[in-house]
């Protein structure tokens, strides 16, 4: 019964249009006040030690570094790098796209970042070369994506969080899913070009390429210097995040010196807005994930589907379904948070790999991220190439497509997750 109360006041909250972090903390308030005894000083306690968690520190530092990139000329540099390396093929700057994309999600740990940092430089520079607006706003819209699942990523903190699973592990699992996926990605897009006839650049020489990679040899070390860092055991992910964003800032106003002192401020505002909202929805969330416990849900709901007989498989597909259909309308820092406490109990029962479970989760995200009605990278596609939402989601079907057999690979696949972090001995 409080389990129907409480998913029904969310969804009615949710369905007059507040923010869902609102929702979150007003369904928690209304359900704790009217239904249960517990006092109003555990509320404040758990909004304060809810986020007194080491890894959330990650977060600020990487959306900072992601904004010294995106502002710093790091991304037309990753450009031209990838364009020279595969422009001669059949949709040469597209790829460049695709690859300009993977170095990007490689610094920044944020999807739509990626999707403005590169489509706002490649997207007019592929419409000039002759390609369809179409094309290159499906190829930037989805490629995007990859910014959450090459690592670092702001989603898999949000994971390690509500699930108190290893960062470390998580980044290391990301990196085989994310360069495979990259390689689907790519491989439409040079398909397509194909097909279709469409434009391709001038081979570069070896020299060229040489002084394409001497150019963006500072932005690129930034994944040498965070990669290397966890993975060698010199620094936690969250003193990586810090680490990333202090190269960033040097690498942006005193290397490339396309900002100057004077435009720092405004990076760090827009960071702090960023962050204030996404540790904002992380406390409302946790406070959820703290109803939801004390009530017993997700052990109730745990037993319910193993009483059923689901397997693994097919847990699974209801996970994937489940998560699909939320993308519909959350952002996936929610649904990481709110959905993440629910299936993790029942996934651990069932003997799926806490790390793998991760990744399927944030690859769905990755699809959600790009289709409609809150898909974050069509509406920022939508800002840089005025297309309405419509047109890009038609647009985007090739890329969706490729990644949904992708989602279907991962999913039953662990070793494609797994192999990486066991070769490195993060998990068992």
């Amino acid at each position: 019964m409080s389990t129907a109360i409480i998913f029904g006041l969310l969804v009615v909250l949710m369905l007059t249009g507040m923010p869902i972090s609102i929702s979150l903390g007003l369904t928690v308030l209304s359900f704790l006040f009217a239904f249960t005894q517990v006092p109003i000083e555990s509320v404040a306690l758990k909004l304060f030690t809810g986020i007194e968690k080491f890894e959330i520190m990650a977060i600020p530092f990487f959306i900072l570094a992601g904004n010294f990139l995106t502002h710093g000329g790091v991304a037309k540099r990753m450009i031209r790098f990838a364009t020279s390396m595969v422009g001669h093929w059949h949709g040469g700057l597209g790829l460049g796209g695709v690859l300009a994309c993977a170095l990007f999600a490689a610094v920044s740990g944020s999807s739509p970042a990626t999707v403005v940092a590169i489509g706002s430089i490649l997207l007019p520079a592929m419409v000039k070369a002759g390609f369809p607006n179409r094309f290159g706003a499906g190829v930037i819209t989805t490629s995007g994506a990859l910014g959450i699942l090459i690592p670092p990523s702001i989603v898999m903190v949000m994971y390690s969080v509500s699930t108190n699973t290893s960062v470390g592990a998580l980044f290391m699992a990301g990196v085989v899913p994310g360069l495979l996926l990259a390689f689907f990605l790519g491989f439409t897009t040079w398909y397509r070009a194909k097909k279709f006839n469409y434009p391709r650049q001038p081979k570069a020489s070896w020299a060229e390429r040489g002084k394409a990679l001497r150019e963006s040899i500072w932005g690129l070390l930034l994944i040498v210097i965070v990669m290397g860092g966890i993975y060698s055991g010199m620094f936690t992910p969250t003193e990586a995040a810090a680490m990333s964003a202090v190269w960033a800032f040097i690498t942006a106003v005193f290397i490339y010196r396309d900002m100057g002192l004077k435009d720092v401020p405004k990076v760090l505002l827009s960071s702090a807005n960023m962050s204030a909202m996404l540790l904002y929805i992380i406390t409302n969330a946790v406070l959820f994930s703290f109803l939801m416990t004390h009530e017993n849900i997700p052990q109730q709901m745990a037993d319910a589907m193993i009483g059923t007989g689901v397997g693994m498989i097919g847990f699974l597909i209801i996970a994937n379904i489940l998560l699909l259909i939320a993308g519909n309308f959350m952002e996936p820092s929610s649904i990481v948070l709110i959905l993440a406490p629910i299936l993790f109990p029942i996934a651990m029962k069932l003997g799926i790999d806490p790390v793998h479970f991760g990744i399927i989760m944030v690859v769905n995200m990755e699809v959600g991220m790009c289709h409609p009605p809150v898909g974050l990278n069509l509406y920022v596609a939508s800002g840089i190439t005025k297309m309405g939402i419509t047109e890009l989601t038609i647009a985007t079907w090739p890329w969706l497509l490729t990644m949904l057999v992708f989602l279907v690979l991962v999913t039953y696949w662990p070793a494609l997750s797994l192999a990486l972090p066991r070769a490195l001995g993060m998990i068992a």
